[in-house]
């Protein structure tokens, strides 16, 4: 397949304006995100079913053309196991895309799993076996190889012709409307804002600390994330997890007490070290009444173990009764968000009422399809 590398504005203003008439456009996108917290963008990558261009971020200062075929809603855009291309989208513009579909979740509403590759998926509609060996390459260095250039384009060309094929599929199937809806489910929770405040219950063995040293905690873990956005770094960059948790759980006073801290890194203490201390000693002033409750762990509420058995029993027979996957109904943390919900440990059903968000089984196509029954289960105490 031919392709266009667009490397300067007029020509992504033309080449939008022709996309702009079209009724979908297969996307992709290719980055890179390995020191960074952020995808640096290296290529963009869509396809008319006419013209193929391969478009150059690095060359084009302005996008703005290509953000607002995102946010066309007249036109379908296709895209496979987006979430990290709505984390570029996201990013690089605060591009939320409207009229989005993911044809992995299409695959997946078609009895194919929940994580099927692009390559499995090109392969078991056309037998063609794609090369893979440039998924790993650095994407922001140029020149870009043509190698890398052939990789790029393959990766929507062969969207751009299954789609119809997975379409009439999944329309025959009835499952549409559940593949748009979930594709939405995923662009609302990317793009949901992210809670500083909230940070601190992200930490594994935040349970085990007491209202005080959570709090140490949550200015640590708010603290972390600042730095980590201020400086483009992974969150472990700035400072380990192990670290804050040693640091919040002993409130140490001074460096020395720091150095000496049993599971903290000593590299993190060493470039950190009195940033940690300014930031426990910021926690220390704040009154007690405002301080985290104990965090509850849903695994030690009475009767879990049979509780969880029981859902996960109610939902095979939802799963049976419509002929889906039980994966492609809930997952297990997906009952366990329920469950949380349901019992209203650490305030859940608070922060879901500030965040306007409900828990997903209760949202969307679940809850029209078993949703509202679980409900009505939970209330007769679990029990058929």
């Amino acid at each position: 397949m031919q392709y266009q590398l667009i490397e300067d504005s007029l020509s992504l203003q033309n080449l939008c304006q022709q996309y702009s008439k079209a009724s979908v456009l297969a996307i992709d996108t290719e980055f890179v995100r390995t020191r960074t917290l952020y995808p640096r963008l290296g290529l963009l990558q869509v396809f008319d079913g006419k013209k193929l261009a391969l478009i150059d971020p690095i060359a084009i200062d302005d996008l703005s053309p290509f953000w607002q075929l995102l946010t066309d809603e007249n036109i379908t855009k296709v895209l496979h196991a987006c979430s990290e291309d709505l984390e570029v989208f996201l990013t690089s513009a605060n591009c939320k895309p409207v009229n989005l579909i993911d044809s992995q979740i299409m695959m997946s509403f078609l009895g194919y799993g929940l994580s099927m590759g692009y390559a499995a998926m090109v392969e078991h509609f056309t037998g063609i076996e794609l090369d893979k060996s440039e998924s790993r390459t650095d994407w922001t260095k140029r020149p870009l190889t043509q190698k890398q250039l052939n990789y790029a384009s393959a990766d929507v060309e062969h969207l751009f012709s299954i789609y119809p094929k997975l379409l009439a599929e999944i329309d025959q199937a009835g499952r549409l409307a559940f593949a748009k809806q979930e594709t939405t489910l995923l662009i609302e929770r990317k793009f949901s804002p992210i809670n500083e405040n909230q940070l601190y219950r992200q930490i594994k063995l935040a349970w085990r600390l007491n209202p005080k040293q959570l709090n140490s905690l949550k200015h640590l873990t708010k603290w972390r994330y600042q730095q980590a956005k201020k400086r483009d770094l992974p969150l472990g960059f700035v400072v380990k997890e192990n670290t804050l948790m040693a640091v919040a759980q002993h409130n140490p006073q001074s460096l020395t007490t720091m150095n000496q801290l049993s599971g903290a890194e000593m590299l993190d203490i060493r470039h950190k070290g009195k940033a940690m201390l300014a930031v426990i000693k910021q926690a220390s002033q704040d009154n007690e009444e405002s301080y985290p409750e104990k965090i509850q762990r849903l695994d030690e509420y009475p009767g879990y173990k049979q509780i969880f058995k029981n859902v996960k029993s109610f939902i095979l027979a939802v799963s049976e009764k419509h002929d889906l996957a039980i994966e492609n109904l809930a997952s297990k943390k997906q009952i366990n968000q329920f469950l949380t919900w349901y019992f209203d440990l650490n305030e859940a059903k608070n922060l879901s009422s500030e965040t306007e968000t409900n828990p997903d089984i209760l949202t969307a196509w679940r809850n029209e399809l078993f949703g509202q029954k679980l409900h009505a289960f939970a209330n007769n105490g679990f029990k058929g």
